[in-house]
């Protein structure tokens, strides 16, 4: 993807100055992986605990 185009010069200097992360383009994966798969971790874990409640109460 092509670096995004400033405005104009002054909010091109803003946001260098500030560290304005508008021209970053972060992109999936920007996580570290430790951090990715906990995230992973714990989706899985609720659609899979919100799964077994389901099916649990139509045992009933």
């Amino acid at each position: 993807m092509p670096d995004k185009e400033p405005f104009n010069d002054v909010t091109d200097h803003m946001s260098k100055i500030e560290g304005s992360p508008i021209s970053t383009d972060p992109g999936n994966g920007s996580l570290p992986k430790p951090i990715r798969w906990i995230g992973i971790f714990i989706i899985g874990a609720f659609a899979l605990g919100a799964l077994f409640i389901l099916i649990g109460s139509f045992m009933n």
